[in-house]
């Protein structure tokens, strides 16, 4: 769910106080999943003829409303014997439901261009996703291909499927465990960071309290690109987006979260993006996690690139083996 425009949103923060812990913080403990945003089609970027439009009309928002309620139609006893919010009845009450794009900033929606060395990266990039890709090693894939992540803070982000998070706190920690690839670990307060050379898929994450916002800072994030063929040097893309599967991560990439509880069961999430390396300018996404209790999340057993690799690689050099037979017979 999402955001309408931060300034709103912190006012509207502003007038709910959230329980607290035994120890005195905010309590933000609770499942959260944000499959809804998926199954409702807002995408990352707003398209180009909305401009600087970040709210659908009326109508064009009761054409969402229909879509959903189509797909509810679908789940209809689900929804009715369990007690299950229908998609259509949560875009109805969340800020998410008129929001055009999850980017907020730029002002467009849109992402910001790439420095001229990201675009060549990125164009030279090895991974399963992307169209026509040719694979004659290990090396040919991504670290989503390899299941080892989807990338900070594409993590962060709506996905197909696996949407599943869950917060967990102790005095001076905060835990975020996604349903897919891994569980971070957020240490509060003040602290030496990681000394440069030491990087994570995650990064180092520090927080702290503003009032009832948790704001969260990540540096050493795994730093590489999506190109070389020594994997130690390839990074992981930042954004979810098949599309975007081979962006590369520069040494300076960080990001700012913020979490504040608008309300018993909902959080207005933000996360800022910058990469002076590969982005021209710093990008934010802004969206509504809703609590769901009755979510399920179960082991993510992922196999890699759900197939096998070694039947992957020998598949497409027998393709391209058959390539000039074909040209030839045509």
């Amino acid at each position: 769910m999402l955001l309408c425009g931060a300034p709103a949103v912190a006012g509207e923060a502003a007038a709910y106080h959230p329980p607290r812990t035994a120890w005195g913080d905010p309590d933000l403990r609770g499942t959260w999943p944000i499959q809804n945003i998926n199954d409702a089609r807002i995408p990352l970027e707003r398209s180009a003829e909305m401009g600087e439009r970040a709210r659908l009309t009326e109508k064009e928002f009761a054409e969402r409303v229909a879509r959903a309620e189509k797909s509810d139609g679908e789940y209809a006893n689900d929804i009715h014997n369990s007690g299950t919010q229908g998609l259509a009845d949560w875009l109805r009450h969340s800020r998410t439901g008129h929001q055009t794009s999850l980017l907020v900033s730029p002002p467009d929606g849109r992402l910001p261009p790439l420095t001229p060395e990201a675009q060549a990266l990125f164009a030279a990039g090895r991974s399963s996703w992307k169209e026509g890709q040719a694979f004659d090693w290990v090396s040919d894939m991504d670290a989503f291909d390899r299941c080892i992540t989807r990338g900070f803070p594409a993590m962060m982000l709506p996905k197909p499927y696996n949407n599943g998070l869950r917060i967990f706190q102790s005095p001076g920690y905060v835990v975020l465990q996604l349903e897919m690839f891994g569980t971070r670990i957020v240490r509060l307060g003040e602290g030496a960071r990681w000394p440069d050379p030491v990087r994570g898929w995650y990064g180092d994450s520090r927080g702290r309290w503003e009032g009832d916002t948790l704001v969260i800072e990540t540096t050493n994030i795994v730093t590489g690109d999506g190109a070389s063929r020594d994997v130690a040097h390839r990074a992981a893309s930042p954004l979810p987006n098949r599309n975007f599967s081979t962006l590369p991560m520069g040494p300076q990439a960080r990001t700012t979260e913020r979490l504040t509880m608008t309300g018993p069961d909902t959080i207005a999430y933000e996360v800022t993006f910058s990469d002076p390396a590969v982005f021209t300018r710093s990008w934010t996404a802004a969206f509504e996690w809703t609590r769901d209790s009755s979510y399920q999340i179960y082991e993510y057993a992922c196999h890699e690139r759900n197939d096998h690799v070694r039947t992957l690689i020998e598949t497409s050099r027998a393709a391209r083996r058959s390539q000039p037979a074909e040209r030839a017979a045509q």
